[in-house]
């Protein structure tokens, strides 16, 4: 991929929604919905303090994280789709 975020910004690729659920009932593209969980694929340099400082990220390239559902920028690269997302919109990582 040939972004690369700025800053306290990351970018992640959303976790494929359900397609059948656990009791085997098919789900239909007009019902499925929006996943909050992806897998972090870059991470800019860290968020600038007012005195100058990069505070490093809390999180790193391959954290499956939380995010809430109406988080981030959609974007489109190659085919692809990606959220671009401040690190402060991330709820929790999955470890």
């Amino acid at each position: 991929m040939n972004l690369t975020p700025l800053h306290d910004r990351v970018i992640v690729k959303a976790s494929q929604p359900e397609e059948v659920t656990k009791g085997g009932i098919i789900i239909p593209d007009t019902a499925k919905e929006k996943p909050m969980q992806g897998e972090i694929i870059a991470v800019g340099s860290g968020k600038l303090t007012e005195d100058g400082k990069v505070t490093p990220l809390a999180v790193k390239v391959g954290d499956q994280v939380l995010y809430g559902k109406y988080a981030g920028t959609e974007i489109s690269v190659a085919g692809e789709d990606y959220l671009i997302m401040r690190e402060s919109d991330i709820f929790a990582v999955i470890k």
